[in-house]
């Protein structure tokens, strides 16, 4: 009989997948679903949850079947950048406005390649700025305040 063998990365990415979709899952039983035709507001997430825990089961079934390459160094100065610019928007649109809030979140996000200069990082984050208030302000119409009341004298 032939050992069992799993690629270690397929493999925790895989359960990490399944874990988050049985969450969500779980969680989604909460709301209320309704039909296919008439989606209640739990319908769409539990859709995604299973999908993605289909996925995660795809990946731990590839896991024992490909050997992948090894989990290498964990890339601490992306998570310690990126993670925080969802976060710091997320606490300041409401008090700075969208175009402050998304200015900085991007800002913050730039810095997560060490090859970011400052100057390319402003130029980077003043582009994004411009382009979410063009599309989601003009474009679209959303209904934001642009500039919250702490930048109001």
């Amino acid at each position: 009989m032939k050992n069992l063998q799993f690629d270690s990365t397929n493999a925790i990415c895989g359960l990490t997948f399944i874990a988050l979709g049985c969450f969500f899952i779980y969680q989604c039983l909460n709301l209320e679903l309704g039909t296919a035709f008439r989606m209640g507001p739990g319908y769409f997430p539990l859709f995604l949850a299973a999908i993605l825990t289909l996925l995660g089961a795809i990946v731990l079934v590839q896991a024992t079947r490909v050997q992948g390459e090894p989990i290498g160094p964990i890339a601490l100065r992306g998570m310690l950048f990126i993670l925080p610019a969802p976060v710091f928007f997320g606490l300041t649109v409401r008090g700075l406005g969208f175009v402050p809030s998304l200015f900085f979140a991007a800002l913050i996000a730039a810095f997560a390649s060490s090859r970011m200069k400052p100057g390319m990082a402003v130029v980077l984050a003043a582009a994004i700025t411009l382009f979410s208030v063009a599309v989601f302000s003009y474009a679209l119409g959303l209904p934001f305040e642009r500039f919250g009341p702490w930048t109001r004298l």
